[in-house]
Order: C-alpha cells, then structure tokens, then sequence
C-alpha cells in the first residue's frame, strides 16, 4: 500500500515506537504515528517489500535446526516471490513483454492463418525460417514463451485482485478513523472561533458531510468523514476486466473457428467441415461445436459509381440469402452486406468477396453434350478482370473414340473496352459488355492421381494445346452466345447467355468475443475512475478554548496532494461557516450589523 503524501515530514504509521514499555513516546512521535494512521488504508495497493536478506533467522545446531532453518528460508522466498508476481509493477511488465510478444504474431505469417506463407518464407530465408521455428514464432499465439507470460499475467492478475477486494470490502464496513491530535500539520486546514456549541458545530459538519455524500461518523470531539470510495471501486474494476478479456481471449483462441466458401448464385451451403473450401480452428475445436444452419445464395447485387473520381467504387453490394436453422429450422429471407453479417447464435456469416461465374457449355464432336456449368472465376483487379479454369474431367472422348479430359484456361472481363483498344483488361466492374478468353487443352488433368489440385489452375504437364489449321495455338475471345470450335472434331465449347454471379463468404465462431468487449468497456471505466476520482478524507473538530469560546478546525487529507482538496475543504468550511458563523471580537472596532462574518479559506486553497 501506497504511504500518503501529507506535505509535511512524517514518518509511517507506528514510526519512532518506544524502545521500553516504560519509556513514554515523544510528541512528536505522536503526531507522527496519528498522521500515519489517519492516512492509512486510502488505497489497497499492496506493499512493496525489499529484496529480503535471509528469512531463516538464526539457525540452532542439528539436523532439526538446519530443517527448521531451511523450512523458514524457502517459505519466507516463497512469500516475497509471491508478492512480486503480484505487485503491479510486475503486472504492468507482464503486460508489456505481452504486447511485444503480440508483435511476431502480426509481422511473421503464423501456420494457424497461413501455412502455404509459412512454407514460403522457410524456402526463401534458409537460415531465419528453422530459427524461427525453433523459437515459435510461427505459432506465437500457442508458443511456451507465450502461454508462460500469459498465465503469469493472468496469475498475477488474479493474486492482486482477491486480497485487495477482500481489504476493500473491510474498508467499506469500517469507518473513517479519528482525526490526529494537531490537525494543522495536514495539507489543508482552516479554522475559526464560534459562539455555537461544540456539540452543535459537530452536528452542523455532520450533517453537511453526509448531504455532499461523505461517509461521516462522529468520533469523540471530531466528526471523521470520507469520500472517494469509486476510486478504488475503478481500480479494482480496472484489473477485473483485465482477467475477463484475458479468460474471452483465451477462450475464443482455444475453441475459435474460421472458414470460407465461394457459392455461385442457386447454389447452397451446409455448416458441416466438407461443406468449405478453407477451415482452421481452434485447439480445443470440436465439428460438434458448429452451429447447425444452411442457406442458399439466390442472387448477388451490385452496383457501382458511373463518373467522377470514384468511378468503378461499389454502391450496392449484398447478397440475398434464404437461411434455416438446425436440420428442419423454418426458411427465412436475409441480406447479408459488408460489416453486416448474418448472425445465428454465435456464428456470424460475412460477405467478404464477389466475382463472376460465366456458363459455359462443352460439346464432343457428336454434340454430345459433356460439361454444362457456371464456372467461377478469380478477379484480378477492382474491375473484375477475372482468371481461372474449365474442367471437364469425365464423359468426353475424342474424335478416335479415346476417352480424354479437357481443360480451357479461362480470362474473363464484366466491361471489355474493345478489339484494338488496348490488352484483355476490365474498364469496370458491371456487366456492361463480357467477354471471355479462352484457349483448350487435351490429355490428362493429373486428377486421378489423388493429389490435391487447385480448381482454378490447370496443370498442364500431361497434356497438349489445341492448335488450329496453320499450327498455331486455338484461342478466341467469345461474347454470349458464341461458340468456339475444336480441331479435328474434337468438339466444340460455347460462351453461354446466362451469367452468375458469386459470393465469398467467411463463417467465423469466436466464443467469448461478446465477454471480450464487455471487458474492454469495463476497463475503460474502471480505469477513468481510478484516474479521476479521488480518494479523500476530512476531520472536523469542535472543542471549547480556554475562554470558553468554541474553536472549529477543519483539516483534509488525500493520497496525494492537490489543488482541489483545499478547495473542497473551503467550501465545506463554508458550509459550517454559515451556521456556526465566526464569533466577533468584543475589542474589535464596530461593524456594519448586516455585514456578513468572513469565511475563514482553508491552508494552501487556490486564490481567487
């Protein structure tokens, strides 16, 4: 606990004791000891203790000694070692080495995010990339060094806040204590003589206490009061909401997940693990913890600035939905925007991505027709400039009658600017005038060997290019509607009238993140308390002088000095003022009678 700056030299509470029972302490002394405990308790900081020298004390011959010594010796360690974790200067160092430890996490690609850029920077850093991963800082988040310095934090955390609550809690049951023998060596002060009563002033500062929300009590010739108390209530609320966002943290980290899915419009999903197309998650993430929902994407809008410096910029862009809960959950209409996901518990659906799918129809030389699709396509560019791939992997025989696969690399602009006008770029995103690219393969696609394959690349290394009459490679830029045709009858592929359009969409669960805001909230709260607020304490005492006059002294005490405690000492002295106004001095020269008696101004208050 934090000693209370008076303004004055004073020593701690109990300072300066009498070395004898019969040896009476000095005034001094006294005072020293009053102004201690009168100061006492205005925090529930814990003490700082100093690096301790041997807590075994003196050790008695044997081996029984020795044990005691040593029993004594590693409690005593133990204690202090305990009282540093839980001191806050070592709570605010946890905090920091946790925030410098956060910043691997955001600057290295971490495998729980990323694993295809973990793999990249191993290959492309030979020496960095194993000492990287020797230390964790592919994986920060779930590292030793960082999970050590997480629940040292949280374990300090904890074994700070308990004992000050518990010391809080017998504050707010207790009462301010007696007023020191000589108010005047306090940091604000301020008296005055009076014809009332000394029974009559003190309840005068009593009531006037408890109407500016002191906790006041009279306490043998002093009224004791007290006011402040939601500092600390801040402080403590401060560190509870810190362990609350740590606990949230950790709790959406361990049982989090997070995957994505590109639907064409018509199509649907299913919130079961086959259903994406990427999926991570937490460590402690069950699939019997996914939320049991489906929807289906029935059409995509999107519209966007015509002229102007923010041409090509989207204005409408949402995605109509019907979603229903669990296996037989009524179907319910819904929009899904940016920043405006769909929530169903606590599972959130974002769109996140859109792009086009144009339909395209493969023919074999008979006409038979062996691929019918949209095909979804990546973009490239703010413009949709759109690449990818079709794939017909099943059903297609050559012109000999051999079964074959095909695979068209595919390049697709929404706004093509024209033959002749510059290369196969989007002037703008909407559907203003599409064409699509494409040029064919034959042969095999490399996917009935198992392997994993991305679905928008062609791996050509098993197959050959389509060429035309004069040997050069088979290509065509297509509108809807028109048709390309294969060599040799090979067959035929067609740029389809009907395009769809897609939509991503990211489907996170993040337990503990509402708890995790809740938290955030109550910090700032507390923290503006214990910033703000000060605690504060005032005596007023009324005793009768030597020529029976009543002398009134007032005096405050905070945890440290400031300006507005004397101010506030004035104005409260104010207050009694006018109801035990001064007594006028029977020498003094006459007065106006309806001249009001000064207001004495407290010791060390601002001038006005």
């Amino acid at each position: 606990m934090s000693s209370t700056d008076t303004g004055k030299t004073t020593g701690p509470a109990g300072a300066g004791e009498p070395a004898g029972e019969d040896t009476p302490a000095s005034p001094e002394t006294l005072d020293a000891r009053e102004i201690g405990e009168a100061g006492s308790q205005l925090s529930t900081a814990p003490v700082e203790t100093a690096m301790p020298g041997s807590f075994g004390g003196a050790r008695t011959p044997g081996a029984l000694g020795w044990i005691a010594w040593t029993g004594r010796e590693v409690t005593g360690w133990v204690r202090w070692i305990w009282r540093q974790l839980t001191s806050m200067r070592v709570a605010l160092i946890l905090l920091f080495l946790l925030s410098l430890g956060a910043i691997p996490g955001s600057l290295i690609p971490q495998s729980g995010t990323d694993a295809a850029k973990v793999q990249q920077f191993k290959d492309a850093h030979s020496v960095l990339g194993p000492l990287y991963d020797r230390l964790g800082l592919f994986h920060v988040y779930s590292s030793v060094w960082f999970s050590a310095i997480y629940i040292l934090l949280f374990v300090s955390l904890i074994g700070c806040i308990v004992p000050r609550t518990w010391q809080f809690v017998g504050q707010l049951r207790g009462r301010p204590p007696g007023a020191p023998r000589r108010l005047t060596r306090l940091p604000a002060y301020t008296t005055w003589r009076t014809a009332a009563e000394p029974e009559q002033v003190r309840e005068i500062a009593l009531k006037v206490l408890k109407d500016k929300r002191f906790r006041a009590h009279v306490d043998k010739d002093a009224v004791a009061a007290e006011k402040g108390y939601l500092r600390e209530t801040g402080n403590l609320l401060f560190h509870l909401a810190l362990i609350v966002m740590l606990v949230a943290f950790a709790w959406g980290q361990l049982f989090k997940s997070e995957g994505d899915k590109l639907i064409v419009e018509g199509d649907g999903f299913s919130n079961t693990l086959l259903s994406y197309d990427d999926f991570k998650s937490g460590n402690l993430f069950s699939t019997d913890d996914l939320t049991p929902f489906s929807f289906d994407l029935k059409n995509f809008t999107g519209t966007y600035e015509r002229s102007g410096p923010n041409k090509g910029t989207p204005r409408t862009y949402q995605a109509a939905i019907t979603y229903s809960e669990g296996a037989y959950g009524k179907e319910r209409k819904a929009l899904v925007k940016v920043n405006e996901p769909l929530v169903i518990d606590d599972t959130k659906v974002y769109l996140t991505a859109h792009g086009y799918a144009p339909t395209v129809t493969v023919r074999d030389g008979k006409g038979k027709v062996v691929f019918h699709d949209a095909v979804p396509l990546l973009p490239l560019d703010s413009n949709v400039t759109s690449q990818g791939a079709v794939k017909v992997m099943d059903g297609y025989k050559n012109a000999q009658g051999k079964a074959e696969q095909l695979g068209f690399s595919a390049f697709f602009v929404p706004t093509f600017a024209g033959a002749g006008k510059g290369d196969m770029f989007s002037q703008f995103p909407a559907l203003d005038y599409p064409v699509l690219a494409l040029s064919g393969f034959h042969g095999s696609l490399g996917v009935d060997a198992g392997l994993p394959q991305n679905v928008y690349q062609l791996d050509t290394s098993h197959m050959k290019q389509f060429k035309d009459a004069k040997g050069e490679i088979l290509k065509a830029r297509l509108r809807p509607g028109e048709t390309m045709t294969l060599p040799d009858g090979a067959g035929s592929i067609t740029f389809d009238k009907d395009i769809k359009e897609w939509a991503n969409f990211q489907v996170t669960q993040q337990p503990g993140s509402d708890w995790a805001l809740a938290g955030a909230f109550a910090a700032i709260l507390g923290l503006a308390g214990s910033l703000f607020i000060q605690r504060r304490r005032v005596w007023v005492r009324a005793t009768a002088g030597d020529d029976g006059v009543t002398v009134v002294e007032m005096a405050g005490l905070g945890r440290s000095e400031s300006a507005k405690l004397p101010e506030e000492l004035g104005d409260l002295a104010a207050l009694v003022h006018e109801q035990a106004p001064t007594k006028p001095d029977e020498d003094a020269a006459p007065t106006d009678a309806d001249a009001e008696s000064p207001v004495p101004a407290a010791e060390g208050a601002e001038k006005q």
